[in-house]
Order: structure tokens, then sequence, then C-alpha cells
């Protein structure tokens, strides 16, 4: 929920807030085309609506996951210009929630250079932005070491 949350507070329209992602009005996952201007989360299955948190429901065995998850590597792949063996898993598939705030670090070291280019900033300074707002595991061994999607966009539009 944070990531609706945090993602809604910094769109226009809801209170006056600057934006820290797309200007057209729309909330990250309901971009109708990704801005290559920001770090782009992870897929929601509930489109980022907090009333429809949740997974999609789909096992290891359905084709319709399977057919999605190529997709949207595909599309990724493109839009960043890697390799489509080399998008990171959170990249084409939901969390559990489907809100989470963070993707992996090697997704938001994917997505370097298409943002770094697109928005005349240094490599430096964005590597800094990206060690500032990375987070390490939950308690020392939870999970695995994220960056805060919602934090770093925000951070790219303040230095604007």
């Amino acid at each position: 929920m944070l990531h609706c949350a945090g993602a809604s507070a910094a769109w226009p329209g809801d209170g006056g807030a600057e934006p820290a992602g797309p200007t057209d009005r729309r909330k990250p996952n309901e971009q109708a085309q990704p801005d290559p201007k920001w770090f782009q989360p992870r897929p929601s299955a509930g489109s980022c609506d907090p009333k429809a948190s949740g997974a999609s429901n789909l096992g290891p065995n359905s084709e319709d996951l399977l057919k999605t998850i190529q997709d949207r590597r595909a599309a990724i792949a493109a839009f960043d210009g890697v390799d489509p063996a080399s998008v990171p898993v959170d990249a084409v598939t939901a969390s559990g929630s489907g809100l989470d705030p963070h993707i992996s670090v090697a997704y938001a070291k994917e997505q370097f250079d298409r943002v770094a280019k697109a928005c005349n900033v240094p490599a430096e300074k964005l590597n800094r932005l990206i060690g500032e707002y990375a987070e390490g595991r939950s308690l020392g061994f939870l999970g695995q070491a994220g960056v805060n999607v919602v934090l770093l966009n925000t951070a790219l539009n303040d230095l604007k």
C-alpha cells in the first residue's frame, strides 16, 4: 500500500504535489506508455489500486501467466535497450500484494542508462541516488535488498 500511497502523493492533482513520474495524470501502473525519464516499478496485478491489492492468483503452470511474463520481458527489454535474458525477475512479476514500492538493485541498474540519457543526469549523480534509496534486507536476512522506486523518482524529480 505504501507504493500507491507514496506514488499518489507525487502526481498532479493530489494536494498540489510536484510530479515524480509521468505528467499525464496517470499513476505508474496506469501508464499507457512508460516514460523513459522515470524508473519503472514492478507490475501490479491490481493496477496499483489498494482496494484491488493482491496477486493475480495465476499459478506456475498457468499458460496465461507464462505469456504475460514473456510479453513483459520483451517489452521491458525493448524499452530499456537490453537483452531479454538480462531482465530481472521482479521486472516481470508482481509482488504478492501488487503494491510493493521496491525494485531490485539489478532492475534499477538495468534502467540506469535509459534514465540517465533521458534526464541528462551524470552517471555519478544517478549512482549516488540509487545508493541513497537502496535498502538492505529486512532484519538483515529476510528478502533481498531493494530500491524504493517512489522515493528514487521523487529525488530524481528534485534534481530537475
